[in-house]
């Protein structure tokens, strides 16, 4: 008898067990990406000039530290689609623009679930985590 309880309640309470997994990965990533977007975005409004070099511009420099920031997270970071917009539209937000200069923008980070699942099975295919935050273009200066 015990054996056949156990026959039928052990897949269940595998798949409960999985499910569990899968879901504390998918609030995990969601967390990464909300950090890593807040970190960008706060980089975002400092001066940086005299830290990027001549061939990179403030958006690339502020996307490639929010692909760093997850890729040590071990998410890998050019699996991540990150776009820098202004805040009420979706144009594209050039952070060296000083005629952006106190105005709002948004910087969202998004990858499918399918890329980041630590199981083979799909059980959450088709879904997207995506983290957005608004902040006010200012600059505060760094100083060495």
């Amino acid at each position: 008898m015990a054996t056949v309880e156990f026959a039928l309640m052990a897949p269940l309470f595998l798949l409960l067990i999985l499910g569990m997994t899968e879901a504390g990965h998918a609030f995990q990533v969601s967390g990464d990406l909300c950090a890593a977007v807040r970190e960008g975005a706060r980089t975002a409004s400092m001066d940086l000039s005299e830290v990027t070099s001549s061939t990179q511009t403030l958006n690339q420099k502020v996307t490639q530290d929010i692909r760093n920031f997850l890729s040590a997270n071990g998410i890998a970071g050019d699996r991540v689609t990150i776009t820098i917009t202004h805040a009420d539209s979706s144009a594209t937000f050039n952070l060296s623009d000083e005629a952006n200069y106190l105005k709002s923008f948004r910087i969202t980070a998004s990858v499918p679930y399918s890329q980041v699942s630590r199981l083979p099975a799909d059980y959450l295919s088709g879904r997207t985590l995506s983290f957005s935050a608004v902040y006010r273009m200012g600059r505060s200066q760094v100083t060495n």
